[in-house]
């Protein structure tokens, strides 16, 4: 097979522009359809796995929610004690690293580079021992597909240790997603209806 010219997608490069087309029509379809009260109660209260995970961990890394994401952050601001704290992802540039600032609810955000709510430049940086992280679809492999841009899968190549949990509405479930080297699987996903794990 000869090789491809430079810039050229590769197959499962091309394979995942289109998956990724489809699960987000996908899941915005499904979310249009919720009432907008019932869909602030789906992700309301942790299941019993999760705060058990929780409890374990000082740094939770989650995301404010935009669009038809599932949002989360009522949910852990609810189960988090006493020492723990919760941490927002961070851009200072659209061509820099992904890295974490401490996060209280009612603490004001700000639009970052990616249009994407962000805690102020001068909230403290931390580095979360456990992740929630959102995604486009999962596999029940565990396996997460992204927006494309890489940043959660070069973060946890750097920070190995951190537990990994992807957060997704059921409807993005797919039977496998298409993976390369450089993705990073998960060690649980969180559904409104299912905690799926390896254990």
């Amino acid at each position: 097979m000869p090789d491809l010219p430079p810039d050229t997608p590769s197959p499962i490069d091309t394979a995942k522009r289109e998956l990724r087309a489809r699960l987000r029509h996908r899941r915005d379809q499904f979310v249009a359809h919720i009432n907008p009260r019932h869909r602030a109660l789906m992700f309301g209260v942790a299941p019993s796995p999760l705060r058990a995970l929780l409890a374990e961990h000082r740094i939770i890394g989650a995301y404010a929610a935009v669009g038809a994401e599932a949002d989360i952050l009522t949910m852990l601001a609810a189960s988090l004690g006493a020492g723990q704290c919760l941490a927002l992802p961070c851009f200072t540039a659209r061509d820099t690293p992904m890295l974490f600032r401490s996060w209280s609810p009612g603490d004001a955000l700000e639009t970052g580079p990616y249009k994407v709510p962000q805690p102020r430049a001068d909230a403290a940086p931390v580095t979360p021992d456990l992740l929630m992280m959102p995604l486009l679809g999962f596999d029940r492999a565990l396996n997460r597909i992204g927006q494309g841009g890489g940043h959660y899968d070069r973060y946890c190549a750097a920070h190995p240790q951190a537990v990994r949990v992807g957060i997704a509405w059921d409807v993005q479930e797919i039977d496998l997603v298409p993976t390369e080297a450089t993705d990073v699987p998960l060690n649980a996903i969180l559904t409104q209806n299912e905690w799926i794990s390896a254990a």
